[in-house]
Order: C-alpha cells, then structure tokens, then sequence
C-alpha cells in the first residue's frame, strides 16, 4: 500500500506505537547508564543485579516490541492491532498508577499515558481503519 493510500489513523498508530517504543528502549539505556555511573540503588528487594538485569530485558523487550508493531501499522499489516491493544491497556494501567501520585511530575506522566493509551484504542478501531485491516486480510498481504 503506498504512503499516500494509508489512512491517517494507520499512520498516526504507527507513530504512536513508534515512540512508544523508542521510549522504552531509551528507558533500558538510561537504566544501564545510570547504574554504570551511580550503581544499584534503591529498596533492597529489587537492587540488585539479577533484578536491574530483568529490569532492563523486560523494558527493551517491551520497546522491540513496539517497534515491531509500528512497523506492522505501517505496512497495514492487520496482526498489528492485537498487541498494540494489549500495550495501550498495560499502559493506561501503568498511568493510572502513575496518575495516583502525590508528586506532580508522576502524576502528569500518568495523565498522559492514559490519554495516549485511549487514543490509540480508539484509532484502532476507526471504520477507516478496520476497513483497511479487513482489505489487507482479504487479499492475504
């Protein structure tokens, strides 16, 4: 499908899931930086080694992940809607936590991530998008 016949919300999800992903795996470098430059910190529990490893693993994961999706909205592929919804619902429960906050900047992160969240359930389920998904199905792309 060319650029040019991509529905605007195809291209939007794209974006969406994109810099979601960027962010992610950006979060994993930032957490690998800042224990090479200040050490593990934090409640005992959870620092230490074996767990800022599952840390970082499960975040790139996650920002892979997300790339891969945005890549399959952008080539209008139609397996792209399901993890992409299983994402913005994990995220919009992360920014509910988030939103819960007594501290201003978490509490605004949290907003956000609720707001993006339920943006991008309902792009994915535009009739301009699903037909596009259900064309894509049909011909077998």
């Amino acid at each position: 499908m060319s650029v040019t016949s991509r529905p605007s919300a195809i291209v939007t999800l794209a974006a969406i899931a994109g810099l979601q992903g960027l962010l992610f795996i950006g979060y994993a470098v930032f957490d690998v930086v800042e224990a090479v430059r200040v050490g593990i910190t934090g409640p005992a529990e959870v620092s230490n080694p074996a767990a800022l490893v599952g840390l970082i693993a499960i975040t790139a994961g996650f920002g892979a992940g997300l790339l891969w999706v945005s890549w399959g909205w952008w080539r209008v592929r139609s397996w792209a809607r399901s993890p992409f919804l299983v994402a913005q619902i994990v995220l919009g429960l992360i920014g509910y936590d988030f939103s819960q906050s007594g501290e201003n900047t978490q509490r605004t992160i949290g907003q956000a991530l609720i707001v993006v969240a339920v943006v991008g359930i309902v792009l994915a389920f535009l009739p301009s998008v699903r037909r596009v998904l259900d064309a894509e199905e049909s011909t077998g792309n």
